[in-house]
C-alpha cells in the first residue's frame, strides 16, 4: 500500500519479468483525492517486445494513511490518444 504519491505506479513485476513498464508520471492533482496520468508499456509475452505507448489516468482517495485506487481511464493506443488531445483542445483553446 503506498502512503505518499511518490509510491503510486503502475509498474508490473511477475516472477521477476516486468509486464507493464511505467514511462512516466504526471501528478494532475493532489489532495485527498489524487489524480495521476501515468504513460506506460505492456510487454507482449509472445514476442517479448514491449508495445506501443498507453495511458493511464487514475483516481487515489487517501484514506488513513494510505491512497487506494478508486478509479481508472485507459487511453489504449496511439490512435485514440490523438482524438482525446483533439477533443480537449476543441474544448480548451489556447486563447481562452
Amino acid at each position: 500500500m503506498a502512503e505518499t504519491i511518490d509510491q503510486l505506479t503502475i509498474h508490473y513485476e511477475e516472477d521477476g519479468q516486468v509486464l507493464r513498464k511505467q514511462l512516466d508520471k504526471q501528478v494532475l492533482t493532489k489532495g485527498s483525492w489524487t489524480t495521476i496520468m501515468f504513460l506506460y508499456q505492456d510487454l507482449d509475452r509472445k514476442s517479448g517486445e514491449y508495445g506501443h505507448h498507453k495511458v493511464s489516468i487514475r483516481r487515489y482517495q487517501k484514506r488513513e494513511g494510505v491512497y487506494l485506487q478508486r478509479s481508472k481511464f485507459e487511453i489504449s493506443s496511439p490512435n485514440q490518444a490523438r482524438a482525446v488531445r483533439e477533443q480537449i483542445g476543441d474544448w480548451f483553446p489556447d486563447d481562452e
